[in-house]
């Protein structure tokens, strides 16, 4: 598996006389594929669920290699832990977070009478350069590449959004995401065929900043237009 949720959640119970494994590259499968062929990879998490045969760990090492992911590093870990730590990420930073984060200063700055086109160049376009910094170096990279008054706002402002309030919800996401209450919406909501998923997915492609930011992306066209998510019949991972 590439991922433990299933697993963890008790949604798939293995044999007992199976070895059951996990390699979990950190990434989207079209970047882990794209790194592959360059001769380069993603840094994967490895876990081995159950040894039935003994085996189970140098064939899971072996897979890691077959992929590609010892190119980059492979960390061993418990599918318990990959599955609370990856959902928490996912929903507090790498996805949920930011999305919230995007979204909330893009309207503030429409409201308060600026250009949506320059709120959406400003609080999404330039995301992905100062993220590209922090990814290749470091926070502290990042500081360095940035002007003084960029890297001033950050330690005077950055507390000030991210405050004692949001850390005590972060902590109440990791604990339904611990005891179970996040996975079971989420297989529920499958179960009921995904009304409510359907509803916030359709909500969020029709806020304005999906607009701007087509109007803006049209006038860069060194951007590759991003592919639309394939429906799958089997949601968990």
């Amino acid at each position: 598996t590439a991922h433990g949720f299933s697993l963890h959640y008790g949604q798939i119970v293995p044999p007992e006389t199976v070895d059951v494994a996990m390699v979990a590259p950190k990434g989207p499968g079209q970047m882990l594929r794209q790194l592959f062929t360059e001769g380069l990879c993603l840094p994967a998490l490895w876990a081995v669920y159950q040894d039935a045969t003994g085996n189970a760990e140098a064939l899971t090492l072996a897979y890691a290699r077959a992929i590609g992911c010892t190119r980059a590093g492979v960390l061993h870990t418990t599918v318990g832990e990959e599955t609370e730590t990856d959902l928490f990420g996912e929903q507090t930073v790498l996805c949920g977070g930011v999305t919230a984060l995007i979204r909330a200063a893009f309207e503030i700055l429409v409201e308060a009478g600026y250009q949506p086109e320059v709120a959406y160049i400003e609080c999404m376009h330039e995301l992905k350069l100062t993220v590209d910094l922090m990814y290749q170096g470091g926070m502290n990279h990042m500081h360095q590449a940035i002007s003084d008054t960029a890297e001033f706002g950050d330690y005077v402002s950055g507390p000030r959004i991210v405050d004692q309030k949001t850390r005590d919800e972060m902590r109440k996401v990791l604990l339904d995401i611990q005891n179970g209450t996040f996975a079971s919406r989420w297989i529920l909501e499958n179960q009921a065929g995904r009304p409510s998923f359907q509803a916030m997915r359709r909500v969020n492609a029709q806020h304005q900043i999906e607009q701007i930011g087509r109007e803006v992306r049209a006038m860069m066209p060194w951007l590759n237009a991003p592919q639309k998510k394939a429906e799958i019949a089997e949601p968990l991972k």
